[in-house]
């Protein structure tokens, strides 16, 4: 008996959708974000260009939304239903140092490097962009610092009283003016540095 059953559309779609979404990632990576164009990413994804602007209005929101499926796929270790946290081993210094390091690893990773950097300029330049990359990249991971600092407090280990996000910008401020303006390398050493800076602070040591 012949199946005479629809292909099933949202299949197809979502397919499509993923296929975009790699290509807009990819054709960010190898030529640059000002390279890189509609026409560019349709036909890498083997899709009508018609169909991208069918669910987005530029590049930019395609890339964007590429981003945040990115972020989700690397966030699938993390069982379901839990939320992902900077550990809390009870030595503060040492969970700052990890979740850092880790965030040093993602930054010199090129396939997140280029994307985000994409965002993160157009981002000046269209503020409606600027405020969905904060709210839906960055602000989810910096609430994960506020949470540990919190804990923290509540455990002694740093004074109370203290500004969470002042205190976490310390951290977090630092890497990134380096990784944006490539002032200097990212690395292990240097989280660890500024973690040591951020806690004990530069004033001479008993």
């Amino acid at each position: 008996m012949n199946d005479t059953r629809s292909p099933d559309s949202r299949r197809r779609s979502e397919r499509s959708r993923r296929a975009i979404h790699e290509a807009a990632l990819a054709l960010v990576t190898e030529i640059g974000y000002g390279r890189t164009t509609i026409e560019g990413i349709a036909s890498r994804a083997g899709v009508g260009k018609q169909t991208i602007y069918r669910w987005w209005p530029s590049k930019a929101a395609v890339l964007m939304e590429a981003f945040l499926d990115l972020a989700e796929q690397t966030a699938e270790g993390v069982p379901e239903g839990a939320e992902p946290e900077i550990p809390d081993t009870g030595d503060l210094a040492a969970d700052l140092r990890l979740v850092l390091r880790a965030t040093v690893d993602e930054m010199n990773n090129p396939v997140f490097d280029a994307p985000a950097r994409a965002l993160a300029a157009e981002g000046v330049i269209d503020a409606g962009l600027g405020a969905q990359f904060v709210e839906k990249l960055l602000e989810p991971q910096l609430q994960l610092y506020v949470r540990r600092l919190r804990a923290a407090e509540e455990a002694g280990d740093i004074r109370p009283g203290l500004d969470h996000r002042t205190a976490l910008e310390l951290l977090v401020g630092p890497i990134t003016h380096r990784w944006l303006l490539r002032t200097l390398p990212l690395t292990h050493a240097y989280a660890d540095t500024l973690v040591d800076y951020a806690l004990y602070g530069l004033a001479p040591r008993d």
